[in-house]
C-alpha cells in the first residue's frame, strides 16, 4: 500500500462548548502575583475571587497584583453542510 493525501476544504464554526458534561459557565480564578497563592476556581462566580483577593490583601498588605484567570470552553462544529464524520472515540 503506498500512503496519499486527501485534501478538502470544510467550514467550521468555533462556539461554547453545550455538550453534556462541558461546564455551563466560565470558570474564575485569581493567583497572588507576589506570593503565588491562588484562589479557589469557582463556575459562573466571579466574586469569590474577587472576595478571596480582598481578604489576601488585608493580610498580606503589600501583595497587590494579582493575576485573574478566566477559562471558557469551546467546541469546533463543522458546517451542516460540509458531510464530517465525528472521530473514533
Amino acid at each position: 500500500m503506498s500512503p496519499r493525501t486527501i485534501i478538502r476544504s470544510v467550514t467550521w464554526t468555533v462556539r461554547s462548548d453545550t455538550e453534556p458534561g462541558a461546564p455551563k459557565a466560565p470558570i474564575y480564578h485569581v493567583e497572588c502575583t507576589t506570593c503565588g497563592e491562588p484562589s479557589e476556581a469557582t463556575e459562573g462566580d466571579q466574586v469569590s475571587p474577587e472576595l478571596w483577593t480582598l481578604q489576601h490583601v488585608g493580610r498580606n498588605p503589600s501583595h497587590r497584583s494579582y493575576r485573574a484567570l478566566t477559562t471558557n470552553f469551546w467546541r469546533v462544529y463543522p458546517s451542516p453542510a460540509d458531510d464530517v464524520a465525528d472521530p473514533p472515540a
